[in-house]
This record gives structure tokens, sequence and C-alpha cells, in this order.
């Protein structure tokens, strides 16, 4: 089981700000900005690459749930970032399909 299947089952305690029955949303304990969420598939997708249409509608509501997140944590109207890693290269480090939140503060661009 990944970090994020374990959280996701109630192993590994976290700061859960959003949850639902395909996946969770929590604040990440390594936070590269004020605010930063990881929302999670609770069954493993290995990343991005991985996915296929039957997982489509989820990636979807996962996606429109940022909205919301952003809105509980008062950065909806400032602004907020999502990105998705895939892969080594991308700063990818847990092989588990997972979307960032990132707000509180202005983000530069290009990242990285």
């Amino acid at each position: 089981m990944t970090i994020f299947e374990k959280i996701a089952a109630g192993q590994i305690p976290a700061r859960i700000v959003h949850e639902v029955e395909d996946f969770i949303a929590f604040h990440d304990i390594q936070a590269q900005a004020p605010v930063h969420v990881l929302i999670v598939p609770r069954k493993c997708i290995t990343r991005i690459t991985e996915a296929d249409v039957s997982h489509a509608d989820m990636l979807g509501r996962m996606l429109l749930a940022t909205r919301e997140i952003a809105a509980k944590l008062g950065v909806l109207e400032s602004g907020y970032r999502i990105v998705i890693n895939n892969g080594r290269d991308a700063g990818e480090s847990v092989p588990h399909l997972h979307i960032h939140l990132l707000a509180g503060r202005a983000l530069a661009w290009p990242p990285g």
C-alpha cells in the first residue's frame, strides 16, 4: 500500500479537508505553499498515464472539488494552482496519482 492508501484507509493520521467515497483531500506534510492540499483517489492509480476512460468521472470530480476545497480554505478568490506530476523528472515522489492544490502566496511562473 502507498502512504496515500494508508491515509485514505485511516491507518495514518492526516488533516483531512474533503472526503467522498472514491477520493480524499488532506494537507501535505511537506507543504510548498501556505496552503498545500493533496487530492488523492482512494484506489491507487500509479500516475496519470496509467488512468483510463474508467477513471474519467472520478478524475473530473477531483478537479471540480478543487473549487470547494479552495473555498473551504479561504483561497478561492485570491487564486490557487493545481498540479499533477507524472514521473520522476516531473517531481513525482509517491507512485499514486494525486492533484496538488497550492495557494496562500503569489506563485511564480514558470514553476520549478
